[in-house]
């Protein structure tokens, strides 16, 4: 079990690697996580540990509701955005107020990134689902149109989840197998792109499929 740390996201970079090639990356600027809450079998029926993720400044701290400011301050930390739970196999090696910081992926090459993705609005279904559309000439009528949906008498209606026009964008989105390209200070840079926009709130943890290749 590996636990899951929470930043923001603040943008994109390039770097060169060791062969002079450039090197797309995320910038995830990721502060110590305080431990909030420790849960044990006795009492809750597992084991974890809750981190809070992305410092709040004062003013927004005050828009917290007491129940949130009462559970911060119980255990002695300053409100934060998210609190994020980890489920652990030994509870009792961490205590409340502990911090925990990028040291953790010390030695680790890949992880798993999670974020809600940009919202893009109401969306028809070419942009949506990749629909080819229809005839763009001779008067077709329904270029950009989802074509026909129905059936005839048997069975005489339309079935469910089929593709239409909707929302689109605003899910929440794992990007798996990221190279961890380097770590600095509170930053970490990943190779390639990860969901949300900028100043977006996002999770990381060691990648759960793929590890480091044995030598």
């Amino acid at each position: 079990m590996s636990l899951t740390l929470t930043g923001q996201k603040k943008g994109m970079t390039q770097v060169f690697d060791e062969q002079g090639r450039v090197v797309v990356c995320t910038v995830i600027q990721v502060d110590p996580n305080p431990v909030v809450q420790i849960k044990n079998a006795e009492k809750d029926g597992y084991q974890a540990i809750q981190l809070a993720g992305v410092p709040l400044t004062k003013s927004r701290a005050r828009n917290k509701t007491k129940p949130i400011k009462g559970h911060f301050g119980k255990a002695g930390v300053e409100p934060h955005l998210r609190l994020k739970e980890s489920r652990v196999v030994d509870a009792g090696q961490y205590q409340v107020g502990q911090l925990l910081d990028l040291s953790l992926f010390d030695g680790v090459q890949f992880v798993d990134v999670q974020a809600v993705s940009k919202g893009k609005g109401f969306q028809g279904v070419m942009k949506l689902h990749g629909f080819a559309g229809g005839p763009a000439a001779h008067g077709s009528g329904f270029h950009r149109h989802a074509g026909s949906t129905g059936q005839r008498s048997t069975p005489g209606r339309c079935f469910p989840n089929g593709k239409r026009a909707s929302r689109m964008g605003g899910d929440l989105k794992t990007v798996q197998n990221l190279k961890v390209v380097a770590v600095k200070g509170n930053l970490l840079l990943v190779k390639g792109a990860v969901p949300g926009s900028r100043n977006a709130v996002v999770t990381v943890r060691s990648a759960v499929k793929k590890t480091a290749k044995k030598k």
